[in-house]
């Protein structure tokens, strides 16, 4: 019986050793982008972004000079990393372009015209310094029809600086920017 009066004690003193002040959170969010690009997306719902596992954790990861992928559980993301990428580069997207791109599901009466798929599969705060991102993205008409499919594969690099969460953060704010003035102009 005094064991189990001693969890509660344990427990207790686990929770006093973390410190909630310690923890960082660090958002997705790019500055809104001014309009520069011909809307060429009309009306077009984006599927929520697909990240690799270690970008689409809460830890902030990044690669360390030996090749491992490491992070630290005092520095997150300040959202779910598919949620957030998923909401910035929709509205990156309409501001660049003027174009209405509004992530699933898509919440107006009329339907969209188009249908927007990102699959990142990199998005990696290198050792080398730089955010490496790569994947394929999906423009295809809504409903039936087949014209005006598009399939693209993007590979770019955003420099980072150093493995600090806040360049990461600021890297991949930047990288979507970068992604949706890609999707824009569908090159």
């Amino acid at each position: 019986m005094k064991a189990l009066s001693l969890i509660p004690l344990c427990l207790l003193g686990l929770a006093a050793c973390s410190d909630p002040e310690k923890i960082a959170r660090y958002p997705i969010d790019p500055p809104t982008a001014e309009k520069a690009l011909p809307n060429r997306l009309g009306r077009a719902e984006l599927r929520e972004v697909s990240l690799p596992d270690y970008a689409g954790g809460q830890e902030i990861a990044f690669q360390t000079p030996d090749g491992a992928l490491r992070s630290n559980p005092d520095n997150l993301w300040a959202d779910d990393p598919a949620r957030s990428v998923t909401l910035a580069l929709a509205r990156q997207i309409s501001s660049l372009s003027g174009a209405t791109v509004i992530s699933e599901p898509w919440p107006l009466a009329d339907p969209p015209t188009r249908k927007i798929e990102v699959r990142i599969e990199q998005m990696l705060p290198g050792a080398d310094g730089l955010l490496h991102v790569s994947g394929v993205y999906f423009v295809s008409a809504n409903g039936y029809e087949r014209s005006g499919e598009t399939v693209r594969r993007f590979d770019f690099t955003v420099p980072v600086g150093s493995q600090e969460p806040q360049a990461i953060a600021k890297a991949n704010s930047a990288a979507v920017t970068q992604l949706a003035r890609q999707i824009a102009q569908l090159r």
